[in-house]
């Protein structure tokens, strides 16, 4: 007997909220595709295995089970699937449009992993001006400083910091480096209220690309953000600028970054995410100049558990009948 309750489908783990998704069963029958592969995740579908769910929960490692939620995916998913809540502030393995023209909502996390990111961020920055890759790698091999490749570094105090998005991690960012005496500029797509800019000035793109001492990369990846900062922009930003990007790989052009870095014209970076994850392009591995962290900005415990409450949130939310608490820009904007 098939149950009147719709469901809910999990595809990969919960970690930290396991309670709260189980608790979920007084109102829905849970389902979870813990393992597998995209074949099998579209037999199962075809199979009629999913025809009642209506809400799909995408974990953190959901795309390595089945691959991105592409349009051919989507087009493949049941008619019953209304919602997609996605653990993720990034949401560039889910074609958003076919899901909007399918009529599934899509919601992510970034309210959840504002301030674990803007952390790293600003780990990164101060380590980028100072160059520490250098004299930490040293320090464990028994070589002080670094020797000959020691050099100095840049206070952040009085420097101009550019952030390109100033959504909530930017805003996050801006917040922590005014503590640092810096002065806080960005672009977005849309000026702030004045009540959410806490001071900072708005320019547009070129003049960010052209002032600013420090650029942080903090906007979302899409067809129109891909290498919205390549060799055009490195050419036109100040000699010795740092660059941070604790956002999606492929905004910056990685090669071309690698060519800055080795002409000069960016004094050191700050990367916590790449292009090709989890390869890293041979030029930022080999160049001490760089800081390189592997894709951790939302890794701690607070901010994973967060995260997945959150997800769950917006899962009974929908179900509930009260739509999506942070669905993706795309759709609210419909």
């Amino acid at each position: 007997m098939s149950s009147s309750k719709p469901a809910a489908l999990l595809i990969g783990k919960i970690t930290h909220a396991r309670k709260e998704w189980e608790a979920l069963a007084s109102i829905l029958t849970l389902k979870e595709y813990e393992n597998g592969s995209r074949s099998e995740f579209l037999s199962n579908i075809s199979s009629g295995k999913y025809d009642d769910v209506e809400v799909i929960y995408r974990s953190n490692e959901s795309t390595s089970v089945t691959g991105p939620f592409n349009a051919e995916l989507v087009q493949a998913l049941p008619k019953s699937v209304k919602f997609i809540t996605h653990n993720g502030a990034g949401y560039d393995n889910i074609d958003v449009a076919a899901c909007t023209a399918k009529s599934i909502g899509v919601s992510s996390t970034p309210i959840a992993v504002n301030e674990a990111t803007a952390d790293v961020a600003i780990f990164l920055m101060l380590g980028a001006l100072r160059r520490i890759t250098i004299p930490f790698k040293a320090v464990r091999n028994g070589e002080w400083r670094g020797g000959d490749r020691f050099g100095l570094g840049h206070d952040p105090k009085k420097k101009t910091l550019g952030v390109l998005g100033m959504g909530g991690i930017g805003q996050a960012v801006a917040h922590r480096a005014k503590a640092f005496g810096m002065n806080i500029q960005y672009h977005n797509r849309k000026q702030l209220p004045e009540n959410e800019e806490q001071g900072a000035k708005y320019v547009t793109f070129d003049e960010l690309i052209k002032t600013s001492d420090v650029l942080s990369l903090n906007l979302a990846l899409n067809p129109s953000t891909t290498h919205i900062i390549s060799k055009a922009q490195f050419e036109q930003m100040k000699d010795g600028v740092v660059i941070i990007n604790t956002a999606r790989g492929p905004i910056i052009d990685e090669a071309a970054l690698v060519d800055a870095l080795a002409s000069g014209k960016v004094f050191s970076a700050g990367l916590d995410v790449f292009e090709e994850e989890p390869k890293i392009h041979p030029g930022l591995l080999e160049n001490d100049n760089v800081v390189l962290l592997p894709h951790i900005g939302t890794a701690t415990w607070e901010t994973q558990k967060e995260m997945e409450v959150l997800v769950l949130d917006n899962l009974k939310s929908a179900v509930e009948g009260k739509g999506l608490l942070t669905q993706v820009p795309e759709q609210k904007s419909k």
